[in-house]
């Protein structure tokens, strides 16, 4: 199933988190420092396992829905209101809506990210628009 099209077949979805993170695209991450999978694109809910390589980052950027991320494996460094906070595996940073934050790792890192957009803002968006974040497709 393509990463654009993972809604909820059902009541409940099970991801096991391990096998998600081995279908990180390793060509992209090695070329652009990210690569990411979309898990979960749901009306306002989107689940997105990250992988940030060694010296990676992502620019700052901000969403108008509530984030959190969910450190699974590594070290990654979020910066966000003039403050960095140093996530380590285990390690969940939630955010309110439209707080700027970047992303960047010294050793690479995965962290799951979760964002609830506004029902408008889901409603806005096409089936096939894709989730924030840097996907297998693009960079």
């Amino acid at each position: 199933m393509s990463s654009m099209q993972r809604t909820l077949e059902g009541d409940v979805l099970v991801h096991h988190l391990k096998e998600d993170e081995r279908m990180i695209d390793r060509t992209l991450l090695a070329r652009h420092g990210r690569s990411a999978r979309t898990l979960v694109k749901q009306g306002v809910l989107r689940i997105t396992i990250i992988a940030i390589a060694p010296g990676g980052d992502m620019e700052t950027h901000s969403t108008t829905g509530p984030v959190s991320m969910h450190v699974v494996e590594g070290e990654i460094v979020f910066t966000a209101l003039g403050r960095e906070y140093v996530a380590r595996t285990g390690d969940i940073l939630v955010m309110a809506p439209d707080v700027e934050h970047s992303v960047r790792s010294a050793t690479g890192g995965v962290f799951l990210l979760t964002i609830v957009h506004s029902v408008a803002d889901a409603e806005r968006a096409p089936a096939s628009a894709p989730a924030p974040g840097p996907e297998p497709s693009a960079s």
